[in-house]
């Protein structure tokens, strides 16, 4: 790849647990370029085939919340992440970055600022002009008191996993049954209730990926599948 280019995998729509393997190999692959000259950074872009939800370090539900969660029809995966309990499925675009902080010398906290800048750029050029970041500790998307754009990474010798997930057009019911991501008292929300349209993944990911080249100052190179 040209040096200082980041390779696309647009999974498409793909069961969430595939898509934390393709995440995983790429990972790998970028701890290993250490080695060498040039670094192999990543963007893994998938919508979840099927309802799930994920927790990260903290908000595993009990047994009894897993057992109602699984009855309701939806796969529980623990993800090595940052964050508690949500909700991934169709209609919703799930990316994860997997960059080598140290060599854009970015800390961790402003890297998360710059996911929130991602997804604030992102909504903005599709005519949601009302999203917002809020202060820490919250983090994400945000339009009023309800997340649109939920952010949990996970970052080990400075390369990144996991990253973001932006409602699109998801069957927000799912998070009914949840805390998302452990907030109380918040809500979630899509850019198909906030625009008064139905906005599918697919009209969604040119806009991201021109937000993507913006935030973090890069070239994009497009493979379908991992081993490309």
């Amino acid at each position: 790849m040209p040096p200082g280019a980041v390779r696309v995998l647009r999974l498409g729509l793909r069961p969430y647990p595939q898509a934390l393997r393709v995440q995983e190999r790429c990972v790998a692959a970028a701890r290993a370029a250490r080695a060498g000259a040039a670094p192999a950074e990543s963007l893994v872009l998938s919508e979840p085939a099927g309802p799930v939800y994920a927790w990260g370090l903290r908000g595993a539900p009990g047994a009894a919340a897993a057992a109602g969660l699984r009855a309701r029809g939806a796969a529980l995966v623990a993800a090595r992440r940052g964050g508690h309990v949500t909700f991934h499925g169709p209609g919703q675009l799930v990316a994860f970055p997997v960059l080598d902080l140290r060599r854009r010398r970015l800390p961790l906290r402003r890297y998360v600022g710059a996911l929130e800048e991602l997804g604030l750029r992102l909504c903005r050029r599709l005519g949601l002009a009302a999203a917002r970041a809020l202060p820490p500790p919250f983090t994400g998307v945000w339009v009023g008191e309800s997340k649109i754009c939920a952010i949990g990474v996970h970052c080990g010798s400075h390369i990144t996993s996991h990253g973001l997930a932006l409602n699109c057009c998801t069957d927000l019911s799912w998070f009914e049954h949840i805390v998302p991501c452990g907030l109380e008292g918040k809500g979630v929300t899509s850019l198909s209730q906030e625009l008064g349209r139905h906005v599918p993944v697919e009209h969604v990911l040119e806009p991201f990926l021109d937000s993507f080249r913006e935030v973090f100052d890069c070239t994009l190179v497009f493979s379908e599948e991992p081993g490309d």
